[in-house]
Order: structure tokens, then C-alpha cells, then sequence
């Protein structure tokens, strides 16, 4: 449980977090006093940075390996469009691309003593997409600093981008889905199964359930996004980004170019 002096102390780095942010003025680091310690601490920063971008729209959730504890972050429902899109603004200054297969919750999980199922959950899924994780930042560099600063901030999560649904996608074998990642029509990726967490359709069920004391549940509506197949690729202002997955779809966007404005 974190005390109120520690959240006070943690509410100092949300601070930090927002501004380096909002004015595209990355920091190289929280300083030390003020870096979660935990998890818990990770997840406190977190959730009270989202708040400042109002409405969620839905949760990014992964694992690093198939036996790792998945973790999860927020989404704002400002930064989530569809395919094709133009993302516009100052606040796109990494811009990190990740190839993920996305899902789109049909119908309230509320909190429960008894937990959901697997079959539950996926019963509750309304449709599956391809999409794009857009990264980004507060952090200068976010692979250099440490796992719980990351964590922090929102897991460096900047924007979501889906496709079309996916017919019968219960059908597709994830074991043997192959994606590209293209970046101003070059290759920069190309892998099959690749998804971290092994079987991908064990982090909805956690998230129903484990992440239901943050969530407050999943609701009809939500996007549930389930972790990079491609690692992390980086582009410019102005850049196309393609991915296309062998089964599942494709997923398009374009960075606008440098300086461009957010739309009225």
C-alpha cells in the first residue's frame, strides 16, 4: 500500500512526466528520489498521468516471454483512429511503430468475485484487428533508463491504429502469423509467431481478471491491444508505415510532416 507521503513523492514525477510530454522537452531521467521502486509505484505514476488525457479507450497489455506476469497500461481514447490516419502535432517526437494484433471488447466484464474464463472473455470479444502501437515519450532515450520508469510512463504508449476487422479470426493459428513491417515502402521487419507472450490470447483473461482492480473492468468498447510482433521500429516526421500480417490484415498510417499542426 503506498502511503501518502509516497504519493505525494510519486505525484512529483507525474509532474514531470506530463511537462516533458506536453512541451516535447524529453528528459533523460526521473531523478532518483523520485523513480518507482515497485510495480505498484510504476502503476500509481501511471494511471494518474492518464488522467490528464481524460477518457481511456482501452488497455495495451503484453509480456516480455510465455512465462512472464503480463503488464498493462491505459490507452486514451484521444489517441486512438483508424487506419490510414495522419498523425498529426508536436506531440509525436519518437515515433516508435509496433505491429500488434488488437481486439475490440463486445460487451461489459464488470469486476467478479469468481473469475472470468478464457472462453468467457473471448466469448465477450466483438472483433479482432490488426493495428499500430505508435511509442512515445517523455524519455530522451526510453530503452536506456530503467524497466519501472518505462512502466511509468504509460509504457511509453503514444498512439493506437487499427484495421479493419478480421473475419474468423478465432481460425487464425497466431503460432504461424507472419507480418511485415514497412517504413516508406522498405522492410524493416519481417518475422512469423513472433508475439512475446506466447500465446497472446492469455492476456485477455488477465487483463478481465488480475487488471480488474485498475480497469474497473473491461466495458463494451474497448480496445485491447496485445504486444509488439515486431520489436520497436523508428520513423520520421513524414514517414508511411505499412504492416501486414499473412492472415489478419493490414494497418496504415503517415507521421505528419515536421512542425505540422494538430487539426481544428
Amino acid at each position: 500500500m503506498i502511503n501518502g507521503a509516497q504519493q505525494r513523492q510519486l505525484m512529483n514525477a507525474v509532474d514531470i512526466l506530463l511537462d516533458a510530454r506536453r512541451t516535447n522537452k524529453p528528459i533523460a531521467d526521473l531523478p532518483a528520489d523520485l523513480r518507482p521502486e515497485t510495480v505498484e509505484e510504476a502503476y500509481f505514476i501511471q494511471d494518474k498521468l492518464s488522467w490528464a488525457y481524460e477518457a481511456i479507450g482501452g488497455w495495451k497489455v503484453g509480456a516480455s516471454s510465455a512465462d512472464d506476469t503480463p503488464m498493462f497500461a491505459p490507452m486514451p481514447a484521444a489517441w486512438i483512429s483508424c487506419s490510414g490516419c495522419e498523425m498529426r502535432g508536436r506531440t509525436h517526437r519518437y515515433r516508435g511503430l509496433e505491429a500488434e494484433i488488437a481486439f475490440q471488447i463486445g460487451e461489459d466484464l464488470p469486476p467478479r468475485k469468481t473469475p472470468y474464463t478464457r472462453e468467457e472473455v473471448l466469448a465477450a470479444v466483438a472483433s479482432c484487428h490488426p493495428a499500430i502501437e505508435v511509442l512515445e515519450t517523455a524519455f530522451v532515450d526510453p530503452m536506456q533508463i530503467e524497466r519501472l520508469c518505462m512502466i511509468a510512463d504509460l509504457q511509453i504508449h503514444g498512439g493506437f491504429v487499427y484495421g479493419e476487422a478480421v473475419p474468423d479470426w478465432q481460425r487464425i493459428d497466431f503460432s504461424q502469423e507472419h507480418v511485415t513491417m514497412a517504413v516508406d515502402g522498405a522492410v524493416r521487419v519481417e518475422r512469423t509467431g513472433s508475439n512475446t507472450s506466447g500465446d497472446l490470447l492469455r492476456l485477455l483473461p488477465f487483463l478481465a481478471n488480475e487488471g480488474a482492480a485498475r480497469t474497473g473492468g473491461l466495458k463494451r468498447g474497448d480496445w485491447i491491444t496485445t504486444g509488439s510482433w515486431t520489436g520497436y521500429t523508428l520513423a520520421s516526421a513524414g514517414s508511411v508505415a505499412d504492416v501486414r500480417f499473412s492472415t489478419a490484415g493490414k494497418v496504415h498510417l503517415r507521421f505528419g510532416a515536421e512542425g505540422s499542426a494538430l487539426p481544428d
